[in-house]
């Protein structure tokens, strides 16, 4: 799994090999079971975020009826922020549970200022990939609210293919807008 960082870290920093190293070295990496919650929707905030190294996060949250809705899934080299730690009285308002197996990179708010006061390059890059995954999140909404259901599930068979396998069809769908049936139609009129 290190070495996934280290190719993340060269990729988007000029940090030297030795200073990648200390960062890794400093770095808390923990291995959960498949359907492990690293949060629960009303739970107390967290100062934890979470970088996942190998398998599939999901989140979601119960709407007034008690139904599940899915609002993302994270996978490999995605990072899970969580912003609302700074309200001590703003309980969570969804869950996030591992679908498969998963190694994550789990840091929290005072370990990763003190890293970044260490190595300012690391706190650039966590910034830019921050602005990028909020573009991305920002372009991708815009996209699914625009779109019709069939053209949302072609979005997701080009852009994250691995969902098909990864994640059971009612939760995909959950995640598309849609009902199992339809997503079920729809794929049987594309294919």
């Amino acid at each position: 799994m290190k070495e996934i960082l280290m190719k993340y870290l060269a990729k988007y920093t000029t940090l030297t090999e030795a200073e990648q190293q200390a960062i890794i070295k400093d770095l808390i990496i923990v291995g959960f079971k498949k359907g492990t919650y690293l949060i629960k929707q009303g739970d107390s905030p967290t100062k934890k975020c979470f970088f996942v190294l190998k398998g599939c996060v999901r989140q979601y949250y119960l709407d007034d009826d008690g139904k599940e809705v899915t609002s993302n899934f994270y996978t490999e080299e995605q990072a899970i922020l969580l912003f609302n730690y700074e309200e001590p009285d703003q309980s969570s308002n969804y869950s996030l549970t591992c679908q498969e197996d998963c190694v994550l990179v789990v840091a929290d708010v005072e370990s990763e200022l003190k890293m970044y006061k260490q190595y300012t390059e690391l706190e650039s890059m966590t910034r830019s990939m921050m602005e990028n995954y909020l573009a991305q999140a920002q372009n991708e909404y815009a996209k699914f609210i625009r779109s019709s259901p069939e053209a949302r599930y072609k979005m997701i068979v080009q852009n994250r293919p691995d969902l098909l396998k990864r994640v059971p069809q009612h939760q995909l769908a959950s995640y598309l807008g849609m009902t199992p049936e339809s997503l079920s139609r729809i794929k049987k009129r594309i294919q």
